[in-house]
């Protein structure tokens, strides 16, 4: 496989580069443009790995969302804040089953780009999985840098198979190549695949993503989800701001492997003399009194292979989705609730 950009031409590369002068806002700036350069280098991708597990172990034992906050960010942060905050509500003394992460035998995934903000792409092995075999799994963690002066954060995180880490296209210096949000050599631009996928979870279209247990699973486990005296309504938000913007990298076989977010609301209301039931988590995260109804906010993260469009230059057959986009992983986490 070739997912393990030649990160060890970077410190020469950038030795070389022509710089005349820094801007405010930290891009390289030669001749009056912005110098396309690599996201990060690899010491201080590894540095980042390190310093987001560090903090979210700490979190972790503690349940103290404030300290892997300046560590997390987007959709995963949005995810763990919320996590903590509720297990503290109800764990006081911190974790007693803390277990502390691993992630180890990284490979960092760094494509070129102008500007801010950078970010990078982390390939590690946990310690939460069985090494070898299909139980096997790959921790995939994108951290992003805002700007000169900010902490690298992880903003996404997927876990797949080991053997469904796509080959990454390289340029010609070994590095990995972004897409852009609106690439339209895409079967779905990554700056439309939030709105999509919402809008096939709410009405059925577009139809453009593969059969998935997140996908046509999920839209089937909705329609058959029954309660005697109870009735549900579910409410899908694309979600792309800031943090939150897809993040993808052009794979070998001319498609991409894209980060996305999107928002989620489950509603259920109770028929006279009844009420929802209130778990733990959703009882620290709620606003309002359970009546007759709750809301469940849910943030989500998806990771998805898109294939090239039809058509397209570099695009090739074979990616088993009969053209469409295929769901990887999803992480959703509770965020918020609200009771009348």
């Amino acid at each position: 496989m070739t997912r393990h950009p030649g990160l060890g031409r970077l410190t020469a590369g950038l030795a070389t580069a022509t710089v005349l002068c820094v801007t405010a806002s930290g891009c390289v700036t030669v001749h009056g443009e912005l110098e396309v350069l690599p996201g990060a280098k690899k010491p201080e991708a590894a540095q980042a790995l390190k310093d987001f597990t560090a903090a979210y172990n700490a979190a972790d034992k503690a349940f103290d969302p404030a300290l892997d906050a300046d560590r997390v960010t987007g959709s995963l942060g949005a995810i763990n804040q919320a996590g903590l905050k509720a297990r503290k509500t109800y764990n006081p003394d911190g974790n007693k089953a803390h277990e502390p992460l691993v992630l180890d035998d990284a490979t960092y995934v760094v494509p070129k780009k102008a500007g801010w903000p950078r970010w990078f792409l982390a390939d590690t092995d946990s310690n939460r999985d069985q090494d070898g075999g299909r139980l096997d799994t790959r921790w995939l963690v994108v951290f992003v840098r805002s700007g000169p002066d900010a902490l690298w954060k992880a903003s996404y995180l997927a876990v797949v198979p080991s053997s469904q880490v796509p080959e990454f296209a390289l340029d010609e210096d070994g590095f990995a190549i972004p897409v852009g949000p609106g690439d339209d050599g895409l079967a779905v631009a990554p700056e439309e695949l939030s709105a999509s996928y919402t809008g096939y979870l709410q009405n059925g279209s577009p139809d453009v993503f593969a059969p998935s247990t997140s996908t046509s699973g999920w839209r089937e486990t909705r329609r058959t989800t029954r309660r005697a005296g109870f009735s549900y309504q579910y409410v899908d938000q694309p979600l792309t701001r800031a943090a939150f913007a897809p993040l993808g990298l052009r794979t070998e076989d001319g498609g991409a492997l894209v980060f996305f977010s999107s928002k989620h609301f489950e509603r259920q209301t109770a028929a006279k003399g009844l009420r929802p039931d209130v778990t733990a988590d959703v009882k620290a995260l709620l606003t309002g009194e359970v009546n007759s109804s709750l809301t469940k906010e849910r943030i989500s993260s998806q990771l998805v292979h898109v294939p090239a469009r039809e058509g397209a230059a570099g695009s090739e057959s074979g990616s088993g989705s009969g053209g469409k986009v295929r769901m990887l992983n999803r992480l959703p986490g509770l965020v918020a609730a609200k009771g009348e």
